[in-house]
């Protein structure tokens, strides 16, 4: 069972994580198995490199496992993440896809995936939630 009434009402919610927000981010996707959030890659997403920094992904993987986590039990926050960076983007949008593996009592675990608009793959993490 959904904790939000709508796609509306979680993005009404989320409106409080003003840097993720102000990063572009938005929630695309909202269902009881998970979330999917994305951005649109512009220059304030880049590194020296010109590649997309790592901390703008890490934003990423964070709210669409918060919203995804947040739907089932709210509030919960990460306790732990762990991030593999695969590869650099070619594409011009990058979108994270969280889907529960594990939903505890007090915990729970996710998978978000991270590709771009290529289909390529750009990262993956595995997040541990805390239900407050």
């Amino acid at each position: 069972m959904s904790v939000f009434a709508s796609l509306e009402e979680a993005r009404d919610y989320f409106k409080g994580d003003v840097y993720a927000l102000d990063c572009g981010i938005t929630i695309d996707e909202l269902g009881e198995d998970g979330s999917v959030c994305g951005f649109e890659i512009t220059d304030r997403h880049r590194n020296a490199e010109g590649g997309v920094m790592g901390g703008a992904i890490f934003t990423l993987i964070d709210l669409a496992f918060a919203s995804a986590a947040n739907n089932r039990h709210r509030p919960t926050v990460a306790q732990q993440v762990s991030v593999n960076f695969l590869s650099g983007s070619r594409g011009r949008r990058l979108s994270a896809r969280a889907v529960c593996k594990k939903d505890g009592r007090t915990s729970c675990v996710y998978n978000v995936d991270v590709t771009d608009d290529l289909g390529r793959d750009i990262a993956q993490a595995v997040v541990t939630g805390f239900k407050l």
